[in-house]
């Protein structure tokens, strides 16, 4: 391997080890499964790129010659079986599909089959069939784009149009795999410009699959959250409301009571909401709720419990062993946050200033009143007292 070589080999590996290191900081930092598969496909693809491209012999020096071979001929299987896998939870819905099913499916199954065939017979060959057994394996690789490229065709023929990026990725895998096992095989005849292409396919193909998975992932948490609104979330705000509400309420006082820690209900009672009605439209009050309630988030933080009551009423849960001197500072952020001065769009697009009037009202938890629903009236009916406003 000449000089030039050894640069454009170094140069894709170290794109991939840089998505492979954001994979594995988002798993660890976002704890999801899907991150943990993104960076399990990127660790297991690249180190089959490693091995096919030489540079092996650069950075594992004592890898024993056999078991490269070995590894050559059943990880590449094994990562494409896994793509496919990985393939058919992205596809979702679309994969209920007989023709989908059925190339992810099968796909799978035959390149975990092939992946086992191939290292064992690997293992008991000789060096002189070491060769013919790679470029077998090159051909199944081959083969094995088939199968994505017709489900995401499908797919796309279904209405997912984001499966035209599949189809795409496909089209960059076809280079990658071309290149990488023609390296591995020796090809002769074959300059730096193929090379190039073959390391530029390979990154492109897993940028462009992180950014498929990430567009996908957004619009599964969408939908998750359009299913919460369902079960009893507000539209405007996306605050647990009604039983939702009371369930939250209800878990922060548990967890409070079994932590020897002390509990707060407070209610905050907007009493102007509807007050730009008239002239600034009937959704004005979405848009009042919407900046209210990021301003007591703000406020109060995401470790503490958040809700809406009714749309007038906000309810606030505080749990620490310093109960006191946090409710106080929380109380005063509240105050300054939401006492500010908001601008309201009307539907002729002017602006309008809404000056929020609020009352507060406190209630502590004790285990003689650990009814969520008392709770929240009593801190309710405090905070439309006068003494409250």
């Amino acid at each position: 391997m000449d000089t030039s070589e050894l640069v454009v080999w170094s140069a894709m590996m170290g794109g991939l080890a840089t998505l492979a290191a954001f994979a594995l900081a988002d798993a660890l930092i976002r704890r999801r499964i899907a991150s943990w598969r993104a960076f399990v496909f990127v660790a297991l693809t690249g180190t089959v790129c490693l091995l096919l491209t030489g540079l092996n012999r650069v950075l594992l020096p004592e890898l024993p010659l056999h078991l490269l071979h070995v590894l050559q001929n059943s990880l590449g299987l094994l990562a494409g079986a896994l793509a496919l896998s990985y393939l058919g939870l992205w596809m979702g819905r679309a994969a209920e599909d007989t023709v989908v099913r059925l190339s992810v499916q099968l796909g799978t199954l035959v390149l975990l089959v092939a992946a086992g065939v191939m290292a064992v017979l690997t293992l008991r060959a000789e060096p002189e069939d070491w060769h013919r057994l790679m470029a077998i394996t090159a051909t199944i690789n081959a083969l094995a784009i088939l199968p994505p490229t017709i489900a995401a065709l499908r797919a796309v023929a279904m209405g997912d149009r984001l499966a035209w990026g599949i189809v795409g990725a496909t089209g960059m895998l076809a280079f990658m795999v071309a290149g990488l096992y023609a390296r591995a095989l020796h090809v002769p005849d074959l300059g730096l410009t193929v090379w190039i292409v073959t390391a530029l396919s390979t990154v492109a193909f897993f940028m462009l699959g992180t950014y498929l998975g990430l567009r996908r992932d957004r619009a599964n948490r969408q939908l998750e959250r359009l299913a919460n609104l369902a079960q009893g979330a507000d539209p405007a705000t996306g605050l647990p409301q009604r039983s939702m509400l009371l369930s939250k309420v209800d878990d922060a006082i548990w967890r409070s009571a079994r932590m020897s820690q002390e509990c707060t209900v407070i209610c905050l009672h907007l009493q102007n909401l509807y007050e730009l009605a008239e002239i600034a439209g009937h959704h004005a009050d979405q848009q009042i709720l919407s900046a209210m309630s990021a301003r007591i988030r703000r406020a109060v933080g995401f470790r503490h419990v958040v809700g809406l009551y009714h749309p007038r009423c906000f309810v606030v849960v505080i749990s620490t062993y310093a109960q006191t001197r946090l409710v106080e500072k929380t109380m005063q952020r509240l105050h300054y946050l939401m006492g500010k001065p908001l601008q309201v769009r009307g539907l002729d697009d002017a602006l309008h200033t809404f000056v929020p009037r609020f009352g507060f009202g406190m209630v502590a938890v004790t285990p003689d009143n650990a009814d969520p629903a008392k709770l929240i009236d009593q801190a309710e009916r405090l905070s439309l007292e006068p003494r409250g406003a």
